[in-house]
């Protein structure tokens, strides 16, 4: 079966009434949850994308706050599910300030645990590579963010040796 393409697709939904989309966008979010993550996402939070990065990083400190440390195995577990959790609200947000501020965040509760646990390498280079995306996403910021996030980037850096 060909799928169609996403020109086909807008072409269709011009000719749809608001019954008829609001019907098909009912469909799609009983179909999979990350399609109502999204539309939720879309709808409620993104009218103010603070207020959205503050209720993200609570839920970050949380997890955090609930990792099972039995062992370095689960540990590193439970960091990359909330890794994944991160990168999906990312993509939600297709902002870059929003992924800087949510990648910040993370290292910073990702070096709370490399301080109270014995240093783990997979969860340094969990570390470095966050501190790359951070580095690499900081050139398409305005100057006065790259700025501010340079700085607590730095306030970061100076607690765990990079």
């Amino acid at each position: 079966m060909r799928i169609a393409s996403l020109s086909e697709i807008k072409k269709e939904l011009r000719q749809k009434s608001n019954l008829e989309l609001t019907e098909l966008v009912l469909k799609l979010t009983k179909h999979k949850v990350e399609n109502k993550e999204l539309l939720a996402y879309a709808l409620f939070e993104s009218k103010d994308e603070n207020n959205f990065i503050s209720k993200i990083q609570l839920e970050i400190d949380l997890q955090f706050a609930n990792i099972n440390t039995k062992s370095n195995y689960i540990i590193n577990k439970n960091i990359r599910k909330i890794q994944r959790y991160i990168v999906k609200q990312i993509r939600f947000s297709r902002q870059k300030e929003t992924e800087i501020a949510l990648r910040i965040h993370f290292c910073k509760n990702l070096v709370d645990i490399l301080s109270k646990y014995n240093t783990n390498n997979t969860r340094h280079h969990m570390l470095v590579r966050q501190i790359e995306l951070i580095r690499k996403r900081l050139t398409h910021v305005h100057e006065d963010l790259q700025f501010d996030y340079e700085l607590d980037l730095t306030k970061l850096l100076e607690h765990f040796k990079y």
